[in-house]
């Protein structure tokens, strides 16, 4: 019984893998049972007994690129002290992970944002709800830094996290469209200067390549 239910887990983390690479690479409209059942050699009725229905695929695959960007992302960032310490971890590794994951398959949030712009409905709910939790966590980090004294008290912290968010929706286009491989080392020069504008003590941003 263990090692079916084993199987059954490494098969719906294979599900799981290709519906990502075909949402990343062709939004989230274009994941089909049975198109995943052909990529991975599975019947369709197999797919369906371990993800559910169309709808249930694309609602896991959201919540999986959620995870895993959290992982990748914020988690490791919060062993980094409070303040501008973790805020810079946080903008290091979100700018890292779009050059070594997104930069080559694509970033659902990012896609998603402008496929389920005009289009309600439980998909765009959950998105959306994905995309503001994120922002919600840099507002943290930003208002943090604030309280630490490493940024001054009276920036609009809503108005660096759009900055910032709008950094890495930048670099997206830059890379995948206009394909310059320096789109990642010129979003973090844009954020050490986006940064140094709001320093309580002006110059104490150490410049870090990325």
């Amino acid at each position: 019984m263990e090692a079916k239910t084993s199987r059954s887990e490494l098969t719906r983390a294979a599900i799981l893998d290709t519906a990502l690479e075909m949402a990343a690479a062709d939004g989230l409209e274009s994941l089909t049972l049975g198109e995943l059942a052909k990529r991975l050699n599975l019947s369709k009725s197999g797919v369906f007994s371990r993800i559910g229905s169309r709808e249930g695929l694309q609602v896991a695959v959201i919540e999986e690129y959620a995870r895993r960007f959290l992982q990748d992302v914020f988690t490791p960032a919060m062993r980094e002290p409070r303040g501008l310490p973790r805020l810079n971890a946080i903008m290091r590794l979100w700018l890292a992970r779009a050059r070594d994951v997104d930069i080559r398959t694509g970033c659902i949030f990012c896609a998603g944002a402008f496929e389920f712009d005009d289009r309600d409905g439980p998909l765009r709910e959950l998105m959306l709800e994905k995309v503001l939790g994120w922002r919600a966590a840099l507002k943290r980090t930003v208002i943090q830094a604030i309280d630490a004294g490493h940024l001054r008290p009276d920036i609009d912290a809503d108005q660096l996290v759009f900055e910032m968010d709008g950094l890495f929706v930048a670099l997206m286009r830059e890379a995948r469209f206009l394909r310059d491989p320096k789109a990642p080392e010129r979003a973090w020069a844009a954020y050490e200067r986006l940064i140094d504008s709001r320093l309580a003590v002006p110059g104490s941003l150490p410049s870090t390549p990325l």
